[in-house]
């Protein structure tokens, strides 16, 4: 049976690392071109330590979507990325594509995972670094 006429599952531990990432973030690809013959669609997780925050980071032409597992969240967008949201677990978000942003997990001590979702693919393209001082309430760990 050719891979493209039944469903393909990527089993716990198996998924990919060989992906787009930001500085650190931990992002594993369950559903995507690295590791399935999906073309239009990339689905995996993001782990961000305690008081981690990515570097400041677009997906290009990607639409992403995002669902908060656990932990609480705060990104960060806008001139100056002085604006932001704050998200906990059970929430969703949209990113529009070419949106400049950054996601800080604001526990230091708990870890914060997501399910994140992008077409097509996963692209990252990770900006000029910022002074933390910049983002409101944000401290690392």
């Amino acid at each position: 049976m050719a891979a493209n006429d039944r469903p393909i599952v990527t089993r716990k531990g198996e998924g990919s690392s060989n992906t787009g990432q930001s500085g650190g973030l931990r992002l594993m690809t369950g559903v995507g071109p690295q590791n399935t013959p999906a073309a239009k669609l990339w689905f995996g997780t993001a782990g961000n330590p305690p008081g981690f925050r990515s570097l400041p980071h677009h997906h290009g032409e990607a639409e992403t979507g995002a669902y908060v597992l656990s932990g609480r969240a705060r990104v960060f967008w806008g001139k100056d990325y002085g604006e932001f949201v704050d998200l906990s677990a059970g929430d969703f978000m949209f990113v529009p594509p070419l949106i400049h942003h950054l996601e800080c997990n604001m526990s230091t001590t708990e870890e914060l995972w997501w399910l994140a979702c992008r077409t097509p693919e996963n692209i990252v393209v990770n900006l000029p670094d910022i002074d933390d001082a910049l983002l409101a309430g944000y401290r690392r760990a």
